[in-house]
């Protein structure tokens, strides 16, 4: 059968061609035109379009020439694709707001951050930046290796020299097939920094390469929130980071508020922005705006959003980053081509592959300049012997037929080689004078000196090494400019209290575990002796044990019994009717069993600069810092090591330069220095702060201030004010003083607290009454008496717990009075010195 007749269909399985087809798109696709090379952070047709710009000549010292001519010379010669892309992929090389510098500097309309499309290619023009210059620097030294256009009729760069690591500068983004990859910006002086870092210490580690570049930094500036996502994505390759506009809040001329944004997350769209937010005010899901404009100019950003004049703007402005493009995730996928293949890459080793290709283009550059000089040389050589017998030289051309016959006698009569018996023929008569002899003869030893220099660099790498770190010191120096995006420290995401206002809340906890917050108003001010309201609606057996004032934004620290400490913001605690009992404790805190709260402790922040002191109901103590516990896990964390069945029973925040009073169940009280205990770890267990009698426990701690008294508070109700003086200062570990003169009439002692005039106290019962009352109400009396009554209460009732807050306004004027002969008659107790 002859070739002609053989059947020209061709049987193939389906499911095979498929795969093979979809394979050989696949890795089209990767490597052809969405990866970039981690060697010059460059894909296909960005490579394309600068060499094409370098070859056309259209460099940053000539003329901007026309963008058409340019994307014409791209696609006919290297990217056979759409005329379209290739100009999109220019344009956005030229835009300001979308590379960190700019590769392409563009003249005429090339797009804005509004999104408004770039004139056609017919109007613009453009040119190599000047830094894009440096990316090409050295290209016709050998420094790369080239390959055949999509023809055969062409040779493109398979890589650039790139003299900065563009890579990590510019960023880039690219959706493959199966993957993709999305880089951000950095600061040029930053990486540079880095690769300078890594080349001195192959062993750095990448948190000291943070060190250097701390993190991206965008083109449109704007802040990146906390650095756990960078970390994340320097470390594993991918992480995700939030960046939200700079706003600010200032006040106009006719007392409203207005919202200023003057710098945008990456490559969010100004316009739609502004929509979008004139939306959401239709929609009346955003409230508080009056107005909504864009003064943005050529100087810079400017949105202006006034606020209604009874809104709070920064709920409102923490609104706005919750629902709009203010605030963005950039989600980083650090994925570039590593000899061809895709490759996940951290920050390491994106700089490591950089520095090698480096190490690779300077050996090539030096390579390609000895071969040169050696070359140059030969030459000299060969003049030099020529000027030494130039009679001789002289003689034998004269007597040479043609040139090829005086070549090859110059060659055979003075040893010379082809290339130096050409140049020897093609040497002018000028260069016999005297002058032009000692010319030759300083550029040859010029030239020794040189390629002596030249192969002491390619015989050490050291050497290597340095010039690359001087030729990026210059590169810094020229183009690296102010870091543009500010990065905040602490915090890794808009959290839920910043959409909510600051207040102030009172929060009650039960002896049985049930917290709630209410609205620190709730609570009537009512003059001492009155009846009180309702506080809290409680069990039989169960009474409010804890009640505190703070802001809703505050870190709450919950000390356990047990002396361990967990954590919750207030705003967390649900908030709940003045009667309502609250929810247990335990649906909020990961107590275990046997396990009750014995202090709480409002936080605003966590510093060095303040102590916890803890106390225990034997009278052993503890002072640690509070930054040891701004970290603390949800199961919670051992805060003081406690023995012989002792538990803590108090903790309070102090400066580290307080006195402390501590007072016992049976009426002692002891008063010292705080600086008496030292500063000890978050699991030590502590010293003794007061020695006990028999069958008595610590049922106070206070920190004493100049302005304070000592508040007493009994079990039966009855209480007094003790001015600070009537305690002297004694040494830690003593049995202290008396305190209170213990009767059956008044009951033990329930509390002692520090408190001022400028105070209201409250007092709640084990069966939920509670009452509020002005500090300056209850009489001051020496230490040795047995006080007055506080509260009326029921037969069987008690104090469960007392509080001091800030002072409020009296407003209920109906109240019950107490008989003034029973304060007169007790007032009338004499105040003796134990």
């Amino acid at each position: 059968m002859s070739e002609a007749d053989q059947p020209r269909v061709k049987e193939v399985n389906i499911s095979s061609e498929m795969r093979k087809s979809f394979m050989d798109y696949a890795m089209s696709v990767i490597v052809s035109r969405a990866l970039p090379d981690v060697r010059d952070g460059l894909k296909p047709v960005h490579r394309r379009i600068l060499y094409a710009m370098n070859d056309l000549g259209i460099t940053a010292d000539k003329a901007y020439k026309k963008s058409a001519r340019i994307v014409g010379d791209v696609i006919g010669k290297y990217h056979p694709h759409g005329d379209s892309a290739v100009y999109e992929t220019m344009v956005r090389m030229a835009q300001d707001f979308n590379y960190r510098h700019m590769l392409v500097d563009g003249h005429g309309n090339f797009g804005s951050v509004d999104g408004d499309a770039a004139a056609a290619m017919r109007y613009t023009e453009a040119r190599m930046s000047k830094i894009a210059m440096e990316m090409v620097r050295d290209i016709n030294k050998d420094t790369i290796d080239y390959k055949a256009n999509y023809d055969g009729s062409e040779q493109e760069p398979a890589v650039m020299p790139a003299r900065f690591p563009n890579l990590l500068v510019n960023g880039t983004s690219g959706i493959a097939v199966g993957m993709a990859t999305n880089i951000p910006p950095h600061h040029l002086g930053e990486v540079i920094d880095g690769i300078l870092a890594l080349s001195t210490n192959p062993d750095i580690t990448i948190p000291e390469l943070m060190e250097y570049i701390p993190g991206p930094d965008f083109p449109t500036a704007g802040e990146i929130l906390g650095r756990e996502g960078i970390r994340k994505a320097y470390q594993t390759g991918k992480g995700s980071i939030v960046i939200r506009a700079k706003a600010e809040i200032e006040e106009m001329a006719n007392g409203k508020n207005m919202i200023l944004v003057t710098e945008l997350p990456y490559q969010v769209n100004k316009a739609r922005l502004i929509e979008k937010i004139a939306e959401l005010v239709r929609d009346k899901k955003i409230d508080g705006i009056t107005d909504l404009r864009d003064e943005s100019d050529r100087n810079g950003m400017r949105i202006v959003i006034e606020v209604r004049r009874d809104a709070n703007p920064n709920v409102l402005l923490n609104n706005l980053y919750k629902q709009t493009a203010l605030q963005t995730s950039f989600g980083i996928n650090m994925l570039a081509l590593v000899d061809g293949q895709p490759k996940v890459l951290n920050l390491k080793e994106c700089l490591y592959y950089y520095l090698k290709h480096q190490q690779v283009v300077i050996r090539r550059r030096t390579e390609f300049d000895l071969r040169k000089a050696e070359a140059r040389a030969h030459i000299l050589e060969g003049l030099r012997i020529a000027l030494d017998h130039l009679d001789q030289v002289i003689a034998l051309i004269r007597a040479s037929q043609t040139t090829d016959i005086a070549r090859e006698g110059l060659m055979t009569q003075f040893e010379l080689s082809y290339e130096q018996a050409q140049a020897i023929l093609e040497m002018r008569l000028q260069r016999l004078t005297g002058l032009e002899r000692d010319k030759i003869e300083k550029e040859y030893s010029e030239l020794v000196a040189f390629i002596d220099e030249l192969k002491a660099i390619l015989a050490d790498e050291e050497k290597i090494l340095e010039i690359i770190r001087e030729e990026l010191n210059e590169i810094k120096e020229r183009f690296a400019d102010d870091r543009r995006t500010n990065i905040t420290v602490g915090f890794d995401m808009i959290e839920d209290e910043d959409l909510i206002p600051r207040t102030n809340i009172v929060i009650t906890l039960t002896n049985k575990g049930y917290i709630k917050r209410l609205p620190i108003s709730t609570y009537r001010s009512q003059r001492r002796g009155g009846r009180g309201v309702q506080g809290m609606g409680t069990s039989e057996d169960d009474f409010v044990e804890h009640l505190f004032t703070t802001v809703s934004h505050n870190t709450i620290l919950f000390f356990t019994n047990k002396g361990k400490v967990y954590r919750l913001k207030g705003y967390e605690i649900p908030e709940m009717s003045r009667t309502a009992k609250g929810i247990p404790i335990v649906n909020m805190l990961q107590v275990e069993r046997g396990e009750t709260i014995s202090a709480v402790i409002p936080v605003e922040d966590f510093n060095d600069d303040w102590y916890l002191n803890f106390m225990t109901k034997h009278g052993i103590t503890k002072r640690s810092p509070l930054s040891q516990f701004a970290n603390i896990r949800k199961g919670g964390l051992f805060a003081i090591t406690l023995r012989d069945e002792d538990e803590l029973m108090g903790v309070k925040l102090t400066n580290g330069e307080k006195d402390i009073i501590v007072g016992t169940n049976n009426g002692m009280a002891i008063r010292y220095r705080e600086s008496d205990v030292r500063s000890m770890g978050r699991t030590a267990a502590g010293v003794k702060a007061i020695t006990l009698g028999e069958n008595d426990c610590v049922i106070g701690m206070e920190v004493l201030d100049e302005t304070q008294e000592v508040l007493i508070v009994t079990d039966k109700g009855f209480g007094k004010r003790t001015p600070m003086e009537d305690y002297r200062l004694q040494s830690r570990g003593g049995k202290g003083i008396k305190t209170c003169n213990i009767t059956d009439r008044n009951g033990q002692i329930i509390a002692l607290k520090t408190v001022t005039a400028e105070e209201d106290l409250m007092i709640i019962t084990a069966d939920g009454i509670l009452i509020r009352m002005n500090i300056d109400g209850i009489s001051s009396m020496g230490r040795n008496t047995q006080g007055v009554k506080l509260i009326s209460m029921n037969e069987g009732n008690h104090v469960a717990t007392v509080a001091v807050v800030e002072k409020e306004d009296e407003t209920d004027e109906d109240f019950d009075s107490i008989d003034e002969s029973e304060e007169t008659e007790e007032t009338k107790e004499e105040t003796t010195e134990e």
